[in-house]
């Protein structure tokens, strides 16, 4: 015990001394004696409640999600709101997906609302994060919450707080909820006292009011008839969607939808795959084996939350190949363009939105129809934020980010999975009539707009020691940035957080019109362009790539992606 450091070991014996259940001062006892490292990376800092809520590990500890992290967060963002609307009924909506804990973060969550006099609506099952963020709207609450960790792995979980938009909370609520929730030192602080009366649950008829919604999105309804028994596959890899996707393909018109039984059913301990994330191939392997007996023309999965899908599709040889959120989202955006020119829709008075690590095709894509589209920083809360800007002045298309997140049309306000999947199928089908399957869809794209292709590389650095090699790999970016890369000259370094772009021959800097945030960019005079990022929710570094070269014919289209994929390994070498 003398080797732990006295004031994380003060923090521990805190808890041992509070009103804490006696399995949380076991465990407690249990990390002094047996796991001293453990102990103080469970109480060297607070779980810190950052712009988008909470996320971290579960166990005992400051530094973890448990009741009590979970109670004060909700007490601080429990106090906001009553400042925020003084005089005013409060509700908020609350729902999480399927992981461990979830009902217990969940409930507690309500129980303190509730205690402070705050009417909760409770989804009486789990459901997706968009319809969170639906409900939040629909029902005029001013909050609303969601315990979910995403894709993170299995001994994760979090807490989504969202505003009365419908979006997670941005300038200027994020700061001022932080700094409520950074006033709640103890869980002595927090009003434990609930009040079951301003409890009501959200039932099962709510789904048909999203759902409604959501085939109201359908731009090809006579495609989806013609093409109705498509094979599709689709998996929830255990999580929160497995109800709702399956839905909304059917509201669609799609009749010959597979679930993935195994995956079926939810699990917080996701059983079946290493990760629980659609980004991983290895996520999709159950999925991609019954494409295969089924002859699927189109294979879906979800993340837990159900915000974020991927998409497998039969290649030119019969291969099924997973696309990148950077080729659904330049796809879905290329549709949505091409079906509302079509109708004679496109005024000059629409707009689209990418984030600033997603592929810069659906920029060009946007502007080839006339279409401004708005660049954000990473997190789908900066899209929302624009929609909520321009609403009523200019109508929103669609908008992504490339980690496998869109949203179609604006009555949610986060990335949509439920619905994103719907138009997906509904794209197949569109371009199946027309002869054309994805790939060549992909073909046409490149050769009208350019052919980018993108890559990620993100590193692991767990712990305190982690998030300081993290630091200190930023810091050397900014104070010694490359002039070269993978031999190719820098041309512009951007960093978001001190809002500078520099000309690296001529030294010129010039501001940045951009909020700040932890990342740099670097573009080559190749027309690559690579970010550093810090993740905001992983203890991870990610590198995003991105290369582009002209696509001539189609029929040149592997040619050039190998071209391509060889320019983005050695850049992917040149941070390895």
């Amino acid at each position: 015990m003398s080797s732990i450091d006295p004031a994380i070991l003060g923090k521990a014996q805190s808890w041992l001394d509070g009103n804490v259940d006696a399995d949380t001062k076991a465990s407690i006892k249990k990390l002094i004696s047996d796991n001293p490292t453990e102990l103080v990376d469970s109480f060297y800092q607070d779980l810190e409640f950052g712009t988008g809520g909470l996320r971290g590990l579960m166990g005992v500890g400051t530094n973890r999600m448990n009741v009590y992290t979970v109670g004060m967060a909700t007490q601080g963002l429990a106090n906001y709101l009553l400042q925020s609307f003084p005089g005013q009924e409060i509700k908020v909506a609350i729902t999480h997906d399927c992981r461990i804990n979830n009902t217990v973060f969940a409930k507690t969550t309500a129980d303190v609302f509730t205690a402070n006099g705050i009417k909760v609506l409770y989804f009486r099952e789990m459901r997706p994060t968009p319809m969170l963020s639906f409900a939040v709207r629909h029902y005029g609450c001013k909050s609303g919450v969601m315990i979910t960790a995403s894709h993170n792995p299995k001994e994760y979980n979090g807490y989504k707080a969202y505003w009365e938009d419908g979006a997670q909370v941005v300038a200027p609520h994020d700061t001022n909820i932080i700094k409520e929730v950074q006033k709640i030192t103890s869980f002595d602080q927090v009003n434990w006292n609930k009040n079951d009366s301003l409890l009501e649950y959200i039932e099962s008829d709510f789904d048909k009011i999203y759902l409604d919604l959501v085939k109201g999105l359908s731009l090809s309804p006579d495609a989806v008839q013609a093409q109705k028994s498509m094979p599709i596959v689709f998996s929830p890899i255990h999580g929160a969607s497995g109800k709702m996707v399956p839905a909304a393909l059917k509201a669609f018109g799609f009749e010959n939808v597979h679930i993935v039984k195994e995956q079926a059913e939810p699990d917080g301990n996701f059983p079946t795959v290493i990760y629980p994330n659609p980004e991983e191939a290895e996520a999709l392997t159950l999925a991609v084996e019954l494409g295969k007996k089924v002859n699927a023309e189109l294979v879906l999965a979800c993340d837990p939350d159900g915000d974020r899908y991927a998409a497998v599709v039969p290649n030119e040889t019969g291969e099924y190949e997973l696309l990148n959120g950077n080729q659904t989202g330049a796809m879905i955006s290329y549709y949505l363009l091409s079906k509302w020119k079509e109708a004679g829709k496109l005024d000059g008075n629409q707009f689209m939105v990418n984030t600033i690590v997603t592929t810069e095709l659906i920029n060009a894509i946007a502007a080839g129809f006339g279409v401004t589209c708005y660049n954000v920083l990473t997190g789908f809360k900066n899209i929302a934020a624009i929609i909520r800007d321009l609403e009523g002045k200019a109508t929103f298309v669609g908008g992504g980010e490339e980690s496998y997140g869109y949203l179609v049309g604006d009555f949610v306000r986060d990335k949509d999975a439920v619905s994103a999947a719907a138009i997906f199928a509904e794209l197949v089908a569109y371009y199946k009539t027309k002869g054309m399957s994805v790939i060549d869809l992909m073909a046409e794209i490149y050769s009208k707009f350019g052919f980018y292709k993108e890559s990620l590389i993100s590193v692991t650095k767990k712990g305190k020691d982690g998030a300081e090699q993290i630091q200190a790999l930023m810091n050397g970016f900014r104070t010694n940035p490359p002039s070269q890369m993978n031999g190719v000259d820098v041309e512009r370094v951007v960093d978001v957080k001190n809002s500078t772009v520099t000309h690296v021959k001529s030294g010129k800097v010039e501001k940045l019109d951009m909020d700040k945030s932890n990342v740099m960019q670097f573009y080559l005079a190749d027309g690559s362009k690579i970010s550093a990022r810090p993740s905001g929710t992983e203890p991870k570094i990610k590198y995003y790539f991105s290369v582009n070269a002209p696509l001539s014919s189609p029929s040149e289209y592997r040619n050039v992606e190998a071209l391509l994929a060889e320019r983005l390994e050695g850049l992917k070498n040149y941070f390895s």
